[in-house]
Formats: structure tokens, C-alpha cells, sequence
């Protein structure tokens, strides 16, 4: 790996990675490292050019940051652990997963998609908007190129096929809010896709996890005993 991820760790047990969404850091989780590291060595972790991490020269992309959780892992010695990533972090983790399914015990997907058009229209148009018109501008402003970057991912990104988690048979658990930025049929056919998953729909918006942390928290610590 050609940077070093920064990262925030509590507790001790089992490994806990949290892995944040798009234009996040490893805050995003605070009311989740407290709560887990009651039992669980809770990491959460800065993706690459977010919060404290370095941008590095690798691509910006879902696979790259799949692979530096890879990396990051290994530079722990963590050869297996739970999972639990938030909108881009869910791809990433489900991304992560996909390749490396021996290194994870237990996944919670929250707010994830399978590809863009997985999120609502209303949502992903004014994306694609923001993107084509601050790439015009990306080569002569650092502040464009770094927007454009995140734009690209959830404009372009992922890509993954429903059928590819049919051979993934890591116990999972798909959790999104009633209004989540991501379509109510997207999020179950994630689970539907799964061979062995359980499927949790809360009442709120895409941010579940920062705005009921004690539900969202719940429901995560119930699936992560069972």
C-alpha cells in the first residue's frame, strides 16, 4: 500500500471495522465505537484521501479502497473480521467481501448499493450534474479534482452484478432507513441476492446510524450475538 490509513480503536475482543460513506471520516461512527467496544475491539477507519487519511497516487476508486482494507489489515495482523460499512463503506466492504470472504466473519451492509441507478433518481441525478460540471474543472483546481473524485464514486460506482453475491456466503445483515437515499427495491435485492442474510428496515433517512444510534445499535449488536 502506498499510504497509511488513519484510524480510531477502542476496545478489546473481537474485531469490529467500521468503514464510513463518501465525504465522511471514522466520526461518522461515534455513537458505534463507544457502544461496541463494550465488547468488541472496535477500528474505525479514515478510506483513502478521507478525514486523516492521505490521498496516495493509487486510483480513486471502490476496488482500491477494497485493497487497501486489505493492506490495513494485514499491517494489524487481523486475518478475520466483522464488517459494518455505511453507504460507500458498504460498498466497499461488500466489494472487499466479494474478493476476500475468508477474511470476514460477519458483514452489516447499511445504506449500500450495487450500482448507482440502485439510488433514487432524485438523488443520483443532481450527482451526475455536480460531477460532469466540476470535471470540467478538475485539471486546473485541486478542490474540483478532489470533488470530482468523490462524485465519480457514486456516480460511476460500484458495479457489481446481483448475481455475484449468490457465491458469498458470509452471514449478513442489510440495514437501511424507510427513506433511504437508496431505493427500498434496491436494498432487497441485495438481501434477496444473498444466500444467507437477514434484512432490517428502520424508520429514518439514509443516516440511521448518526440519528438513532441506540435502534441502529441494537439491531447491529442482536445480529453480531446470534
Amino acid at each position: 500500500m502506498d499510504i497509511r490509513l488513519h484510524y480510531t480503536e477502542k476496545g478489546t475482543g473481537e474485531p469490529l471495522i467500521l468503514l464510513h460513506g463518501n465525504g465522511e471520516n471514522s466520526g461518522y461512527f461515534v455513537h458505534q465505537i463507544d457502544f461496541f467496544s463494550q465488547k468488541y475491539r472496535v477500528i474505525a477507519v479514515d478510506t483513502r484521501g478521507h478525514g486523516k487519511s492521505p490521498r496516495g497516487k493509487a486510483p480513486f476508486r471502490i476496488r482500491q479502497f477494497a485493497e487497501d482494507l486489505r493492506d490495513f489489515m494485514d499491517e494489524l495482523e487481523i486475518e478475520r473480521a466483522n464488517i459494518l460499512g455505511f453507504s460507500d463503506g458498504g460498498n466497499i466492504a461488500v466489494t472487499f467481501a466479494l474478493k476476500y470472504p475468508q477474511r470476514v466473519n460477519r458483514l452489516i451492509l447499511n445504506g449500500a448499493n450495487l450500482f448507482p441507478r440502485g439510488m433514487r433518481l432524485c438523488v443520483l441525478i443532481p450527482i451526475i450534474i455536480a460531477y460532469r460540471f466540476v470535471s470540467l474543472f478538475d485539471s486546473v483546481s485541486e478542490r474540483a479534482k478532489k470533488s470530482a473524485g468523490l462524485l465519480r464514486l457514486m456516480a460511476e460506482e460500484p458495479q457489481i452484478s446481483p448475481r455475484e453475491l449468490a457465491g458469498l456466503s458470509v452471514r449478513t445483515l442489510v440495514i437501511a432507513g424507510t427513506r433511504d437515499m437508496v431505493k427500498d427495491s434496491h436494498t432487497r435485492l441485495i438481501f434477496c441476492s444473498l444466500p444467507d442474510a437477514e434484512l432490517a428496515i428502520m424508520k429514518g433517512d439514509h443516516f440511521i446510524a448518526a440519528k438513532k444510534p441506540q435502534e441502529f445499535n441494537r439491531i447491529v449488536w442482536n445480529f453480531l450475538e446470534k
